[in-house]
């Protein structure tokens, strides 16, 4: 038989009532809490340069406007996509800069190998898509970016790649892979596709190829001397050209008049010659004789033995010549007969 005890009956009470302000404490503070989580799983931030892809009972849709917005707990979910120019390395690390000949090394048309590095740089175009079209879309990007440079360096021989074609290469890269990420439809675009360098595998090679692109700048230094010394001659020589077209047109015109003054005397003539003929025979005949006899120095007449020299500059001569050379000139005269 239980004794009564009035001190313990009253600590009882004093129990009940402490576990009865424990219990309301601790509701309270479990409202609390969840109200608090509750509260922060409604509100979510979005920063300048991302965006969010916010799923209401499995409907996605995208929120593009930066700052806070609020979802439904339980019931919307949120996944950020960072929407700024990122990128990745092919072919070599960027943490160390140390080549990846898994990556790199390439055969080129002409079958030779060349270790290329290319840094291929993208952004999220669709955060959707990004998020659902596939379990990993920079994985496929990456698939795509090297099937993509292996198809177009094959296509080049080794000199374009290593020296004057890596523009064009470049180019064809990322029109091709915009191409297939079309067709994949991941969510991501390329922006840009660098070459980061490109040598032969070999230090032998590569000492060749430096060989090759020292003779090119010989070449290039070349051609530009000559040019230079083209540019300086051309305009010399162009002058004398002109020089010599105007007076070729110059002595061409000349002569040109005098045929003309000829043609004019000779039809003057011929018009006089018409109206008297002998006359103008005559006088033409004694003009022609003026012309021809001071020139001329010696007549030779010969008939059938005999030789006869007439040395008619006795007989033009000026008066008061000597008539010393008469005789000399007679005694030579008989000197030939004989």
């Amino acid at each position: 038989m239980e004794t009564y005890n009035p001190d313990m009956q009253e600590m009882k009470g004093k129990a009940k009532k402490m576990m009865n302000r424990a219990k309301k404490t601790g509701v309270g503070i479990v409202i609390a809490l969840v109200v608090l989580i509750l509260g922060f799983s409604s509100v979510y931030n979005i920063q300048e340069q991302e965006q969010a892809v916010l799923t209401t009972l499995g409907i996605a849709s995208n929120v593009t406007q930066p700052g806070l917005h609020f979802k439904i707990p339980f019931i919307q979910n949120v996944q950020k996509v960072n929407t700024t120019i990122q990128g990745f390395a092919l072919g070599y690390d960027p943490g160390n800069n140390e080549s990846e000949e898994e990556d790199s090394l390439m055969i080129t048309r002409d079958y030779n190998f060349v270790n290329v590095d290319f840094f291929i740089e993208y952004k999220v175009a669709d955060p959707v898509k990004a998020v659902y079209a596939s379990e990993d879309p920079l994985l496929i990007l990456k698939n795509i970016s090297k099937s993509c440079i292996r198809s177009v360096i094959g296509s080049y021989d080794v000199d374009a790649v290593l020296t004057t074609g890596k523009n064009e290469i470049q180019s064809n890269i990322k029109t091709m892979i915009i191409q297939k990420l079309e067709q994949h439809d991941v969510g991501l675009q390329v922006v840009n596709v660098t070459i980061q360098d490109s040598e032969p595998p070999t230090v032998e090679v590569m000492e060749a190829f430096k060989a090759v692109e020292t003779a090119k700048q010989g070449k290039e230094t070349s051609i530009n001397n000559a040019n230079k010394y083209r540019n300086e001659k051309l305009p010399g020589a162009t002058a004398e050209i002109d020089k010599i077209l105007q007076e070729a047109e110059s002595s061409k015109t000349q002569r040109i008049n005098e045929a003309n003054a000829d043609v004019a005397k000779f039809n003057a003539m011929y018009e006089e010659y018409v109206k008297n003929p002998q006359v103008t025979k005559q006088r033409m005949f004694y003009e022609t004789m003026e012309e021809v006899l001071p020139r001329l120095k010696v007549i030779i007449d010969g008939t059938d033995k005999t030789s006869t020299i007439l040395p008619l500059d006795s007989f033009t001569s000026q008066a008061g010549s000597s008539p010393a050379n008469s005789q000399t000139a007679s005694g030579q005269n008989t000197e030939g007969e004989e």
